[in-house]
């Protein structure tokens, strides 16, 4: 008897040591009340359907998200799977701390928008989960008061320029243009469209050179101050989306979190929007996103794209983009689903991720994006030439890379 309930002891142990579920931490942004419960129903249908994993989640703040992923990785300490902004793949991807998925998503890679911005080096490091682009908002009943037929946007810069000026003359209270005031991570995102849409780059085509201070540089900052100087309400991205909701001001650039603010204030305006302007229509917009990466010391990297797969499928980009009123998924598939063109507005985001550029995919962006902004931050506000803060930004960027 002794021995029969040995061997009894034996098969439940083995048993039980077999079904022992592998655990894999995620760290993730989205605490909001409205889209935190939909993260979490995520996780527990992928433990469902996979019991042999068990996901650990943990929460982080765009206040030090990316400060406390750098302590991780120096640290010794980072999840096995983590969510980052296109802006920081490159640069946990030079420091060797991302697993190389080139071969994990190759077979997909065709499925999905984005694949460029975690590419580094000519490997892939990231997967796209969302991506964010941004559109021209207008007040129509504005539009109409400055003498403007209801069918009317400004197709060009040179249009928006003008019709910012006219909405800004309507009287006390009313601009024509939010203008963004020094803010970080904000400011360049604003400018770079303008840039790109002239024709400017931050490099040349072969990485080798800054040429900032160009000829179409400098035309785009000289646009972007003309209607800073003539028509501009200057406040913080928040100030001047309150200003453009309250019927302040005729034209904002933003994205789709403001019409997830209209939806949930249930704020009234005559809203339209457009594609970013440009010389020629259409200009080029401010393409972002965000990545579900495997950090290299992650011990179980099967589980972990397993997990990577789940969360970004078509399915569940749906299902995160409805509660978040995200408009823009990088799957495909998703992007055919019907919400994505149940309103004006949604058509316009799906229709400028068709004409988007990135900043570099480098491991200095950040400090890059800082000395762009400084630029632009001393062009606005500044009274010297236009190209001067564009030269000096320049000789930093060549500097620093120089090193």
């Amino acid at each position: 008897m002794r021995r029969i309930l040995q061997i009894s002891l034996a098969v439940l142990f083995l048993t039980q040591a077999s079904f022992a579920a592998t655990t894999i931490t995620w760290w993730q942004f989205w605490t909001d009340p409205g889209i935190k419960p939909v993260i979490k129903a995520m996780v527990d249908e992928f433990e469902k359907a996979n019991p042999d994993i068990k996901v650990e989640l943990t929460d982080l703040t765009w206040s030090n998200g990316h400060e406390k992923i750098v302590i991780a990785y120096s640290s010794g300490t980072a999840p096995d799977v983590i969510e980052l902004g296109s802006d920081w793949i490159a640069q946990f991807a030079a420091n060797g701390h991302l697993a190389d998925l080139s071969e994990s998503v190759a077979t997909d890679s065709g499925e999905y928008h984005g694949w460029s911005l975690a590419t580094y080096k000519d490997r892939l490091y990231a997967r796209p989960w969302f991506l964010g682009t941004r559109v021209l908002f207008a007040n129509r009943d504005l539009l109409k008061r400055a003498g403007y037929e209801n069918d009317f946007m400004p197709y060009k810069l040179s249009d928006l320029k003008v019709a910012a000026r006219k909405v800004h003359l309507l009287g006390k209270d009313i601009y024509g243009w939010g203008s963004n005031a020094p803010e970080k991570h904000r400011l360049y995102k604003k400018f770079l469209p303008f840039m790109w849409s002239e024709g400017g780059q931050i490099f040349s085509d072969d990485g080798r050179m800054c040429v900032l201070p160009s000829v179409h540089t400098v035309s785009a900052l000289t646009i972007y101050k003309e209607l800073h100087d003539s028509s501009g309400y200057v406040a913080n991205q928040r100030g001047i989306e309150d200003a453009f909701l309250d019927g302040k001001v005729g034209f904002i650039i933003s994205g789709d979190w403001l019409l997830k603010r209209i939806e949930l204030e249930k704020r009234k305006i005559n809203l339209a929007t457009a594609l970013i302007p440009g010389p020629k229509f259409p200009g080029k917009s401010f393409l972002g996103g965000e990545f579900l990466a495997v950090s290299e010391s992650c011990e179980h990297k099967d589980e972990a794209m397993r997990f990577v797969a789940f969360i970004t499928s078509p399915e569940n980009q749906v299902r995160f983009c409805q509660a978040n009123r995200s408009a823009t998924p990088s799957s495909k598939t998703a992007q055919q689903d019907p919400y994505f063109s149940s309103t004006e507005p949604l058509k316009i985001f799906n229709k400028q991720i068709l004409s988007v550029k990135h900043p570099p995919v480098d491991p200095d962006w950040v400090v890059i994006e800082d000395i762009i902004e400084k630029a632009v931050e001393d062009a606005l506000f500044g009274s010297g030439l236009i190209a001067e803060p564009l030269r000096q930004a320049q000789m930093k960027i060549e500097h620093l890379k120089n090193k």
